[in-house]
């Protein structure tokens, strides 16, 4: 893809978002943009980030590093948003601003052991395979209050919400479900009043139903191809 297009791109998935946001009633403020950039070349992850208004979400840790080392964290911002191996936690403090795919009470206990060796405490999200997809990756809506009740004693991490992938379908009318059934667990976690527990965040959306995600209350989304062309398939 030109690079030319990228600044275009990037512009105009803003545009709609905001346009989404106002559909539903909402500031477009509340709603944030992570541009995935999984296998995104970093002179184009500093082409976008020349335009700002977003930051950056990588998938792997490997890949992310080399990156974040070329282009650092005080005028990029990184969240780390695929499945986090245990044994790539202790890369993660310092390099990424939030996790949105913690999904087990073991891997958010590493996340806690490896941020206090590090003076930190890391935001995190709960990923939640809220359409019960065989195969993916998150936490059963209902196991999610007992996760949350095995972590919300680890200062090292603090829960600031929830994530979810629903199935993927070129209409996004059908994710529509699935965004709205993560919404009401959150509010429901919500009104626990967990220690150490936020729920503030919703992160859902992607390229081909973001717009009904922020509907649907989101509050980042994950937008790669619609940015970025046949780079990324987020």
């Amino acid at each position: 893809m030109p690079m030319s297009l990228i600044a275009d791109n990037l512009s105009s998935v803003q545009e709609r978002m905001a346009q989404a946001a106002q559909k539903s009633g909402r500031h477009p403020e509340e709603v944030r943009l992570v541009a995935v950039t999984k296998t995104v070349p970093v002179e184009h992850i500093a082409e976008a980030g020349k335009i700002g208004g977003c930051v950056f979400g990588e998938n792997r840790v490997q890949d992310a590093r080399p990156k974040i080392e070329t282009l650092g964290t005080e005028h990029y911002r990184w969240h780390f948003i695929g499945h986090l191996q245990r044994n790539k936690v202790k890369y993660i403090p310092g390099l990424f601003e939030l996790i949105h795919s913690v999904d087990n009470p073991e891997l958010a206990e590493e996340i806690h052991r490896h941020s206090l060796k590090h003076g930190t405490v890391t935001p995190v999200l709960i990923q939640v395979n809220v359409s019960g997809e065989a195969g993916k990756s998150g936490v059963a809506p209902s196991d999610l209050e007992a996760l949350l009740e095995r972590v919300t004693h680890l200062n090292g991490i603090a829960v600031r919400g929830l994530m979810t992938i629903p199935p993927f379908d070129p209409d996004p009318e059908p994710s529509r479900k699935h965004f709205a059934a993560l919404r009401k667990l959150r509010d429901r976690m919500r009104s626990l009043e967990m220690e150490n527990i936020s729920m503030d965040e919703l992160s859902m959306g992607m390229s081909n139903d973001f717009e009904v995600a922020i509907e649907e209350g989101a509050t980042w989304v994950r937008v790669g191809t619609a940015i970025f062309g046949a780079w990324d398939t987020g």
